[in-house]
């Protein structure tokens, strides 16, 4: 054993002080492994709680998104309110307007139902001028190529000095409304 107490005294320590050093060289191996789990440790909640915050900025930026869409899905919605606000009184008053086409074709005989019927023409343009200052148009049909979203065919005839597809009578005459059909014209068109 002198010889151990030899040694460890020629290295200027003793058995005590050798132990204690090798006691905080194993407390500070633990530290570093304690240190580097907690290190572990925070990066693993550092990344979860980046993670959690760009999934909230993204729900966010979501959210915003749909609040835009909203804002300009409800300003296109009021223009086309605006634009089409008279399109259920027009629509309604096109049969009157109908009507008076058909009155103003009746044949007279007399003076008076001549004045009469002249009276009814002054009403008519007065009333086609109201409504067409609402943005009523009447579908020009007339020779013109037949295309179904402005006409509704509802007979064919032969006509060899007018090419195929060519709209040869208007039977009802088609109106819109600004950029809207509310009624295609009645047609007839060529074979």
């Amino acid at each position: 054993m002198t010889n151990v107490n030899d040694e460890v005294e020629e290295n200027g320590k003793t058995v005590v002080e050798a132990s204690e050093e090798a006691n905080e060289t194993i407390d500070s191996d633990e530290k570093v492994e304690e240190i580097e789990i907690v290190e572990n440790g925070n990066d693993t909640i550092v990344q979860e709680l980046t993670e959690k915050l760009q999934e909230e900025e993204n729900k966010r930026l979501r959210l915003l998104a749909d609040y835009e869409n909203f804002k300009r899905r409800a300003s296109l919605d009021k223009e086309a309110l605006q634009k089409y606000r008279a399109q259920n009184v027009v629509t309604n008053l096109i049969p009157v307007l109908d009507n008076f086409a058909r009155a103003l074709t009746v044949e007279t005989k007399t003076e008076e139902a001549q004045t009469m019927l002249t009276g009814l023409d002054m009403i008519y343009r007065t009333f086609v001028q109201a409504l067409e200052d609402e943005g009523l148009v009447e579908i020009k049909a007339l020779d013109q190529e037949f295309d179904p979203n402005f006409h509704q065919a509802i007979m064919t005839g032969k006509d060899e000095d007018k090419p195929s597809g060519i709209v040869l009578e208007e039977m009802q005459a088609g109106y819109m409304l600004k950029d809207r059909v509310l009624r295609p014209a009645m047609v007839k068109v060529n074979e």
